[in-house]
């Protein structure tokens, strides 16, 4: 039986790894998705954002490990939050003795106070915001988590659902937070404590590794713009080839999906245009001297900087910039049409570089190359109406037998591994 992977990022080649008798129809010239990296002037820059490997799911991260062989190395996560000129431990509530005193004490007596109130009156948040402030309590959210949040999603956090939140978004141990406060070395988000990141190339390596075994069957270039069902199965069509499959698995982008169907119903493509996402500009940055920290990367909740996140890959792998220098990725969502949006990519790269060197994150004079990509598929956004409408969208996909597999496929805010435990689950399903 025939199958039709639509898209090669990195879910398509790990279902084309795992079955047998399929075609993988990738639009680009080149696989990978969100997890394609850009090699130039000796530097490697992770372009669909910073990257890493790890998981909780120690089955997913040996599959990973195991494409990658040797090409591999081991880190030990060292991660702060830009707080008021002061480099605050990440997670945030892991790092509350970093913070000036009267900071600290109002974090620890706004969780004891959401403690205290959780205890006796059993809230049930009905949006983020909401959860945010029950669970951590005002002094954290306010200080950090909300700002840094609003500034990530660039959306009301008070028209974003909850139910995403468990499991993304760890429940602090109350022991923790105060351990925390008083000075005691604590540990959040162990799973993410030590994670991997290839040695060269990027995490386009691991994409690489995959593509090289699904090479028979991947076939670039192919930018679907039709999909029709007869009684013999599904023909796929880019306007010039067509395509013949017994079944349809999706990994590609839902608009796309939905674009190239026929007879979509009114609700269907309104439900579909009420989605919501982010975008993406990734600003890649390459220093003529060696990377002058020991951090991962920095969280920035600041609204007066662009990026919200930096990261600096040459602290993974020394192999991601020449000798002598130094690799930084810096990360900005924004919307289609925003203030962000109109700004060029010259004036994105300016000012990045400016708030940085302002931050003392970089020296702006040590700048030798400069380059912003922009990714329109970024992050999902859970609003309140998402469940409502990607009910009615998977509805009419499962009436029509086409699977969905991947993040903005399924439209799920999914890491790599998730990714890779969504595919080897539905072809456990599909076999059985």
């Amino acid at each position: 039986m025939s199958t039709g992977i639509l898209g090669a990022g990195l879910t398509g080649l790990t279902l084309g790894n795992l079955i047998a008798d399929c075609e993988i129809l990738e639009k680009s010239s080149e696989c990978g998705g969100l997890c394609q990296s850009l090699e130039e002037e000796g530097f490697t820059f992770d372009w669909g954002g910073s990257h890493i490997i790890f998981s909780k799911d120690t089955a997913v991260l040996d599959f990973m490990l195991e494409k990658l062989g040797d090409n591999v190395v081991k880190c030990r996560r060292n991660t702060k939050i830009l707080y008021k000129g002061n480099y605050v431990k990440y997670p945030f509530e892991n790092g509350l003795s970093d913070l000036p005193l009267l900071d600290n004490f109002e974090c620890l007596k706004g969780f004891i106070e959401a403690l205290i109130c959780n205890n006796i009156c059993n809230n049930s948040p009905g949006n983020f915001n909401d959860w945010l402030h029950t669970t951590f309590g005002d002094g954290i959210a306010e200080k950090y988590l909300v700002p840094y949040n609003e500034k990530i999603w660039n959306y009301d956090l008070s028209k974003m659902g909850t139910w995403w939140v468990e499991g993304r978004v760890p429940k602090p141990p109350v022991d923790d937070i105060i351990k925390s406060s008083l000075g005691i070395e604590t540990e959040g988000y162990t799973h993410q404590l030590y994670f991997y990141y290839p040695k060269e190339g990027g995490i386009n390596a691991l994409i690489k590794c995959l593509e090289r075994e699904s090479k028979d069957k991947l076939i670039k270039k192919f930018d679907v713009n039709s999909i029709k069902r007869d009684k013999d199965g599904w023909i796929v069509s880019n306007g010039r080839e067509k395509r013949r499959y017994d079944n349809i698995i999706a990994t590609h982008p839902i608009f796309d999906l939905i674009h190239s169907l026929d007879d979509v119903p009114a609700e269907v493509y309104n439900a579909l245009h009420e989605l919501k996402y982010n975008s993406l500009i990734t600003v890649m940055l390459g220093l003529s001297v060696a990377q002058s920290n020991d951090y991962s990367w920095l969280y920035i909740p600041d609204r007066d900087c662009l990026a919200h996140r930096v990261a600096f890959p040459s602290n993974y792998s020394k192999f991601v910039a020449p000798e002598g220098k130094s690799a930084v990725v810096a990360e900005i969502t924004y919307n289609s049409s925003d203030s962000v949006d109109m700004l060029s990519n010259d004036e994105i790269l300016s000012r990045t570089i400016e708030e940085l060197h302002k931050r003392e994150i970089i020296n702006r004079d040590t700048v030798c190359f400069s380059k912003a990509k922009r990714t329109k598929y970024a992050y999902v956004i859970y609003d309140l109406d998402y469940e409502k409408n990607m009910g009615m969208i998977k509805r009419f996909l499962n009436e029509r037998g086409i699977h969905l597999v991947g993040r903005f496929a399924e439209f799920k805010y999914l890491n790599m591994d998730a990714c890779v435990r969504n595919a080897l689950d539905f072809v456990k399903v599909m076999r059985t």
